[in-house]
């Protein structure tokens, strides 16, 4: 089993900051891409941040200049650092891992469960 644990998501004004966490664990052999997607109501879930257990990245648009991944490889943790929220920022955002499952040899996608992040005052 393999489980994405999400937190830090919450209300925060126009303008203020958040950062969330995901920490992956279970049987894991390897971890290549973890990320970050979001999906406002009425939208598809789009790409927000990913970064490679090299530290390549990769930003949307949107997100450039204001957001920030991180990860820990050591203990299998990504992070995102929200910084001048705007209110098209709100939505529900799941943490992904690209992961080679430990017993299978399988490469496949994990997601977390999904944190809310709503910009409003």
């Amino acid at each position: 089993q393999v489980q994405l644990v999400e937190s830090g998501g919450g209300l925060v004004q126009p303008g203020g900051s958040l950062r969330l966490s995901c920490a992956a664990s279970g049987s894991i052999f390897s971890i290549y891409v973890m990320g970050w997607y979001r999906q406002a109501p009425g939208k598809q879930r789009e790409l927000a941040a990913s970064i490679t257990s090299s530290g390549s990245l990769t930003y949307a648009d949107s997100v450039k200049g204001r957001f920030t991944i991180s990860r820990d490889n050591a203990k299998n943790t990504v992070f995102l650092q929200m910084n001048s929220l705007k209110p098209e920022d709100t939505a529900v955002y799941y943490c992904n891992a690209n992961l080679r499952h430990a017993a299978t040899l399988r490469r496949d996608n994990y997601w977390g469960q999904g944190t809310q992040v709503t910009v409003s005052s």
